[in-house]
Parts: C-alpha cells; structure tokens; sequence
C-alpha cells in the first residue's frame, strides 16, 4: 500500500484566502512605495527645468497624477489622462508617472487604451521645446521605456490572472475532497447501521422466536411469567419493525424495501484472507483470542479493516507478502496489517476515501486508527478499538414485584 490521500498534511493547511490577502498586502506597500519615488522624482525634474521653482504648473500636475495613481479603485481615465496631458505638456520629467499608468492599463486589460495613450503623449512632445521632448535623441531613447511598460503591464496582468485561476481550482478541488470525505463517511455510516440491523435483527428473532414457543405453554407456567413473556414478545418483534424503519430511513430512495428478514453479517476473517491466497496474494494471518470475546461491532469493524488492507495492498504493492495480527482479548480489540514494498498495479488510482470510511467507523466505537509507512519502505496500517466497560454492558436487576418474582 502507498500512502493515501486522506493521511493528515505535515503541516498547517495553506487557506488561498489568506496568501490572497498577505500578497494584496505587499504589493499595496510596494505600489505606494514606488509612486512616492516617481512623483518625488517628476517634481524634482519638473523644478530643475523651472531654474529651481517648485511652484509650477508642472509640479502640481506631477502631484496631481501621482495622487491618482495611489487610488487604486478609481476609474482607469483618472489617471490615465492626467498623466498623458501632462506628459505631452511637459515631456520627460513627468514620464515615469506616465509608464505607471500605461502598465496599470496593460494589466488590466486596456492594451488598446495604454497604446492611445502612449501615441498621444508622444505625438503632444512634437510641440514642445526640444529640452524636454520625448523625441530628443538620448542614450536611452523615452520610447524604448513606454515599449517596456506595455509589455511589462501585459506579462504583470497575465500572471496575475494565472496565480487567481489557478487559487479558485485549488479551492474548488479542496472543497470537491471535503464533499467527497463527506460521502465516504456517510456510506460508511450506512453501511455500519445496516450491518448491525442485521446482526440485531437476527438476536431480536431468536428472542421473539422462543418467547412465542414459552408463551405457547401459559397452562404450565405462573400467570406474571407469562404477562412478562408476552411483554417481551412485543417488545421484540416492535424493536424489529423500528430496525426496518431505520434502515428503510438509511437506504437510497431509488433502492428496493427490505421484506424478508436479514442473515447476520458476521463473516470471518479466516474466509476473507483464504480468498486472498487464492487469488494468489502473499498473505498470513496471526489471531489472537477468540472472535467471540470482542463485541459485534468490533468483529464487523475487523473484517472491514482487513478487507480494506488486503485489497489496497493488492492494488499498491503487488506481489509483496502481506502480515494481518489480530487481538480480540480486553480490554480492546486490535488489528495490525504490514506489507511490504511491491509493485503497484497499472490501473491503481488512490483515492484515500476507503481510510476515511474505516476513521470514521473506528472513531464511532471510541477507537482510533493510524495508516501510514513503516520501516523499509512498507506500509502499516493499525487500529485500537478498546472494549466496553462491564459497566456499559450489564444491567442492574429490577426489584422483584409483590408477587415474589423479578421484575
């Protein structure tokens, strides 16, 4: 067996919600970081080419533009616009903010709007002086920087969009597990009321059975036995008919009623892993106690775990010899699979939900259950369930009645 996909991760899950936020959270911190440095540089530029005047049309539009871009939520134009005019106005002192802009746009899917933008600012820098024209030839030519901010904008808004399909699939997948864990416990929930109906349900006939035969023979019995026996005849077939109900309750709408009365469910261990070994499986089977010293449940919750080992095994380890250990003697009942390493099958898919259903069913009888590898490579699956206390499973007797007889 391999390790399954229901085995608990090492660490604390990752929620896409939260890596969500704390990314929003840097990249708010870095955005604001960066405008402040490119207003602070646009004014500078803007006062430099002013002979040192700070209060100029140029710097307020390069403050005015920078205050838009910090807004995050504003309509794309807000900053857009503020930008291209004063560019086109004032050329490259205020280009930084400019290329701020034209990369929000090609993020956010406006390439067409980014590269208006872009034609208009530059087309606006034929007007000016040359001093400050984005057409002044230069070592680093002002077109080659728009260019980087429309592709860098483009590659920005793609890969953001990727990193959020790519979280909501995580999330989707996630919560399609939770659903599918879900089903496999409540089938298995299913399956246990069914089992035990059966196993309850045969006991509860054997008890109407031979009340019905005792009443039978009122004449040579005392008249309180025989009110007590017809008491417990009719509280035995009335428990047998709520069984039904439940289980009727229990069963798929689509599926046929159940008439006549169940077998008991009770199948040995020793039969399962016969039919193991024939179909030329590798197994060995170690018991100790007798099965008759654990409960019901806890015999029903073996052959279960044992089946689910012998079958997971065959699929995930194939050829490899397979080691069963069961305890049946108080105080708990105990089963123990070891493999060890084989070669999976070609169609083996593990779905993990076969483990959830026995958690689930181990967990209902106050036991618990651990699957995971061992040493050398194999794979171990164990269970403690332990067993009722005397306390839990004798009833006090009931005074006796005036007549003498207990009640």
């Amino acid at each position: 067996m391999r390790p399954r996909a229901d085995d608990p991760p090492a660490g604390p899950p990752r929620i896409p919600g939260v890596i969500r936020r704390e990314s929003f959270r840097w990249g708010t911190c870095g955005r604001w970081c960066l405008v402040v440095l490119l207003t602070a540089l646009a004014v500078l530029n803007s006062a430099s080419n002013a002979g040192g005047r700070y209060v100029t049309p140029s710097t307020v539009m390069a403050l005015l533009c920078g205050l838009a871009l910090l807004v995050r939520r504003s309509p794309w134009y807000a900053s857009a616009v503020p930008a291209t005019v004063a560019t086109g106005l004032w050329g490259w002192p205020l280009l930084p903010l400019l290329l701020v802009a034209l990369f929000d746009l090609s993020a956010h899917r406006r390439a067409r709007v980014a590269v208006g933008c872009a034609a208009a600012a530059l087309s606006a820098n034929l007007l000016i002086p040359p001093a400050i024209s984005l057409w002044t030839p230069q070592q680093y030519g002002s077109t080659l920087f728009v260019l980087l901010a429309l592709v860098g904008g483009l590659w920005a808004g793609n890969r953001r969009r990727l990193l959020e399909a790519l979280g909501d699939q995580i999330e989707h997948l996630r919560i399609e597990r939770e659903l599918r864990e879900e089903t496999a416990r409540s089938a298995e929930r299913s399956r246990i009321a069914a089992e035990m109906h059966d196993v309850l349900a045969h006991r509860l006939s054997l008890i109407a059975l031979h009340t019905g035969v005792l009443t039978t023979r009122n004449e040579q019995l005392p008249e309180p036995v025989v009110a007590r026996l017809a008491l417990l005849r009719t509280a035995s077939t009335e428990a047998l008919a709520d069984l039904r109900d439940i289980l009727g309750a229990l069963r798929d709408p689509g599926a046929e009623p159940v008439e006549a009365a169940p077998v008991p469910v009770l199948r040995a261990v020793d039969e399962l892993v016969e039919q193991a070994r024939a179909a030329g499986q590798r197994a060995e089977l170690r018991v100790e106690g007798r099965p008759e010293q654990a409960p019901a449940a806890h015999r029903l919750a073996v052959y279960r775990l044992v089946q689910e080992a012998l079958t997971n095994a065959r699929k995930h380890a194939g050829g490899a010899p397979v080691l069963i250990h069961l305890g049946y003697q108080p105080p708990a009942t105990t089963v123990e699979v070891t493999n060890a390493p084989g070669s999976p099958a070609a169609h083996a898919v593990a779905s993990g939900f076969g483990l959830v259903g026995l958690r689930e069913r181990v967990t209902a009888l106050g036991g618990h259950l651990h699957a995971g590898p061992g040493g050398a490579g194999s794979w171990r699956l164990a269970a403690r369930i332990p067993h009722p206390s005397p306390a839990e499973t004798s009833e006090s007797p009931e005074p006796p009645d005036q007549n003498g007889t207990p009640a």
